[in-house]
């Protein structure tokens, strides 16, 4: 029996990811704590850990960062990628390596595991903490001389021109949109009484002991540099929610394979309905498919009046409604887009906030669906893009060949778990 403690950035997506792994650690007879905000307490505890929340100070959870920092709002592209390296991930991790020793001195823990934003674990680890684990909750963003640098959301390019052209895009970005997160975070390990490393907001992977990534090697760009620490588990299954499912009224419409469901999501983070719901809607109006709109929490109201093909709810568990899709839509969640995945899903993509760009590249780049390169698509093009995916079978292929790619009769949890304990031992 091993202790792992389990750190996430107070973000559902950083902490969901975690869930399954967790409970498939207690199911395997290891003890599991688990710090983050305490908005996720209920989720963390049905999972079978021990929660304790972080300090108040930084936690966010409960808001959409525009909420929790109005300036944000107004800052686009890389502006707002600096700007959540600084404000977001590395501006709280002093106090955060200051709670985390403080749970360890309590309870030492053989382990520790977090995402990758959460740059605390590697600062505790170098101060004489355990070892740590992380666990993939976007695209792989770790440097490599075969790629261009992450963040632009451009796809690699083949032969020596291609080559050079990611080496300068590399030298360019860590000399100006990286540049300030160099000092931001030498700021932080001087206060910690570690060593300045020269080090950007990408370099998260220095010093972790193993990498668990949560997506298929298919849906990833190859690199001949591929560190040995880093291994491809395949995404989880989310937990079921606490109530149980209730479908709504219309669901049989949704069961009955009558018209072809096409599902559109925005996620939790980026919820203007202008951006990507409402030209959904629109594009699709007139479309022989059921589609079914899922705001992420917000009343479907906020949508408007509805075509006579769509339908709309708050939440409904996608483990539920997938299996009956055949295309999703949406702005280009990492979660999403592998559970997506996970059911053989083409899918269609528009974002360009946060990490989205990274991720509706690859999807384009792996052939399992279309970047619109736009975080505000007109109708017509999501229109001509559904059809596209609906209709050319090579995007459903290449969706199933992802889902089936791991085929090994393991799960991801089951993989994850192997791989931690071999690194105990």
């Amino acid at each position: 029996m091993a202790r792992l403690l389990f750190a996430a950035t107070p973000a559902a997506g950083h902490v969901n990811p975690a869930l399954p792994l967790v409970k498939a650690l207690r199911a395997a007879g290891h003890e599991v704590r688990f710090t983050t905000g305490r908005e996720f307490e209920r989720s963390v505890t049905r999972a079978g850990a021990v929660f304790t929340p972080v300090p108040a100070e930084v936690d966010w959870s409960g808001m959409t960062p525009d909420e929790r920092w109005p300036e944000r709002a107004a800052l686009t592209g890389l502006r707002k990628l600096q700007w959540d390296i600084a404000n977001y991930f590395v501006a709280p991790v002093a106090a955060h390596v200051r709670h985390i020793e403080a749970m360890l001195a309590e309870e030492p823990a053989d382990v520790l595991v977090a995402d990758p934003p959460y740059g605390a674990a590697t600062a505790v680890h170098e101060r004489g903490g355990p070892p740590v684990v992380h666990y993939g909750i976007t695209a792989l963003g770790l440097p490599s001389r075969d790629l261009p640098p992450f963040g632009l959301g451009l796809s690699p390019m083949s032969g020596p021109l291609g080559r050079l052209r990611d080496r300068a895009l590399t030298a360019f970005v860590r000399r100006t949109v990286f540049a300030a997160s160099i000092g931001q975070i030498d700021a932080q390990r001087t206060a910690l009484g570690l060593p300045p490393a020269g080090r950007t907001a990408m370099d998260a992977g220095h010093g972790v002991a193993l990498h668990l990534q949560l997506c298929t090697p298919g849906f990833e760009y190859p690199r001949t540099d591929l560190p040995a620490h880093v291994h491809f588990v395949g995404h989880p299954a989310p937990l079921p929610p606490s109530t149980p499912f209730t479908p709504p009224p219309w669901w049989p419409e949704v069961t009955s394979g009558d018209r072809p469901v096409v599902v559109v999501s925005q996620g939790t983070i980026a919820t203007d309905p202008a951006e990507l719901l409402r030209p959904a809607l629109a594009g699709l109006a007139a479309e022989e498919l059921l589609v079914v709109v899922v705001t992420g929490g917000a009343d479907p109201s906020v949508l408007g009046p509805l075509p006579g093909n769509a339908r709309a709810a708050a939440f409904i568990p996608f483990a539920e409604l997938f299996p009956h899709a055949r295309a999703v839509v949406t702005n280009g969640g990492y979660g999403t887009i592998q559970l997506a995945l996970a059911h053989g899903l083409p899918m269609v993509v528009a974002g360009r906030t946060e990490d989205k760009p990274e991720t509706a590249a690859r999807v384009a780049w792996s052939g399992v669906g279309l970047d619109l390169r736009s975080q505000t698509p007109s109708a017509s093009a999501v229109r001509d893009s559904v059809r596209r995916v609906l209709r050319d079978p090579s995007f459903s292929d290449r969706a199933r060949a992802l889902r089936d790619e791991l085929a090994d009769g393991a799960t991801p949890e089951q993989r994850a778990v192997a791989l931690i304990e071999k690194l105990i031992r």
